[in-house]
């Protein structure tokens, strides 16, 4: 998939001269995620390029610490803060006190923006500019204004500034921490062996002859788990997973199977690998447009840290399952009274049941039971 961006405009410097509350408070009001409009304010009493790029994380609305181990033992905040973004259809970035920014800090803002084509507005409070900025933005096209309106139409770009008061933030309501039930996460802990392609593939659309389809997700259903995904994590890999297992009803071991070559144009579909044809065989999927985002980061995160797999490595499961966890998301359990985990989720209770129905089947056939492991 082609993962290249446009060349962002010229960086737009915003001269707050008397520190006016007024430029603050628009910057602020223009925050919007969902729109694309991300303002940061970076946290006082921090100076580390970490640090801001959680602060990053943060203001899109997610989690700044990332599960799991890292190859380089380094989190890789900046490239899943890199990924998200890139995988926005259209975003532009407000960073305020941008005269508190050291140079480093200044030149992951500005890889940034050469990395994802981003418009970049720095808001510098102050009559002057600092040494960092001065230096940072000398060799970088860029436009000055110290006109609010003209400021405004930075934070907001093409999309209309809100008028008139705004409604508060809603506090989170009982169905937003009440258990969601999905059948199509039974088989994320399913024994299946499939082992990836080493050669050339090109699967064929899926038919589902062996194994029925997922059902379909309603809209409102969709809206929510696209958002209780987007909270709970800020890992690209793990939260594509998650997606791809409610649409394709995937195992863990296919979900291994999963390169960045596997994603079609647009993210529209994606390819599993079982060349045994112990589930599917090789297959593509569909992807509806509520789950390529995800998909579109996983594949810039694959890039960003030089990883070969798009949607999982051997060690992810757990990890997997603690997101949906984390995000409410759950396989039917078991009937009461039975006890489940000490997560409160049975995640293998489908795939139990399916054992225990073959071994009654063989018994009834006169037939040895297959040896336990």
């Amino acid at each position: 998939m082609n993962t290249t961006r446009r060349a962002p405009p010229p960086v737009a410097l915003v001269m707050d001269r008397y520190d006016d509350v007024a430029h603050t408070h628009t910057a602020l009001a223009a925050h919007d995620p969902g729109a694309g409009r991300i303002t940061l304010h970076p946290g006082p009493g921090t100076t580390s390029d970490t640090a801001l790029a959680h602060d990053l994380l943060a203001a899109l609305g997610k989690p700044p610490i990332l599960p799991g181990g890292f190859p380089t033992g380094r989190q890789p905040a900046w490239e899943a803060a890199t990924a998200w973004i890139a995988a926005l259809p259209a975003a532009r970035l407000t960073v305020l006190r941008a005269h508190r920014l050291t140079t480093r800090r200044i030149e992951c803002l500005l890889r940034l923006r050469d990395t994802t084509g981003i418009p970049l507005t720095l808001v510098c409070h102050r009559p002057h500019l600092t040494i960092a900025l001065h230096r940072a933005l000398h060799p970088v096209p860029h436009t000055v204004t110290s006109d609010l309106d003209t400021a405004r139409s930075h934070y907001y770009g093409d999309t209309p500034a809100a008028t008139g008061p705004q409604p508060p933030a809603r506090t989170p309501t009982a169905s937003a921490v009440r258990w969601m039930t999905l059948p199509a996460l039974e088989r994320l802990v399913s024994y299946d062996s499939t082992q990836p392609c080493t050669g050339p593939c090109t699967p064929a659309p899926i038919d589902w002859r062996h194994r029925p389809p997922p059902r379909p997700l309603a809209e409102a259903a969709v809206r929510e788990i696209t958002r209780r995904i987007h909270q709970a994590t800020a890992h690209p890999r793990l939260a594509a997973a998650l997606a791809t297992t409610l649409l394709t009803r995937a195992s863990f071991q296919q979900l291994l199977t999963v390169r960045a070559e596997d994603l079609g144009t647009d993210a529209a579909t994606l390819a599993f690998h079982d060349p045994a044809r112990y589930t599917d065989g090789c297959a593509s999927h569909p992807i509806p447009a509520w789950a390529r985002p995800f998909l579109r980061a996983a594949v810039s995160f694959a890039v960003l840290t030089d990883s070969r797999e798009l949607l999982a490595r051997q060690d992810e499961r757990p990890h997997i399952l603690s997101l949906a966890e984390n995000a409410r998301l759950r396989p039917p359990q078991p009937p009461l009274p039975q006890s489940a985990g000490a997560s409160g989720v049975m995640w293998d209770w489908a795939e139990r049941r399916q054992a225990e129905r073959y071994e009654t089947l063989l018994s009834r056939l006169g037939m040895p039971s297959r040896p336990r492991r």
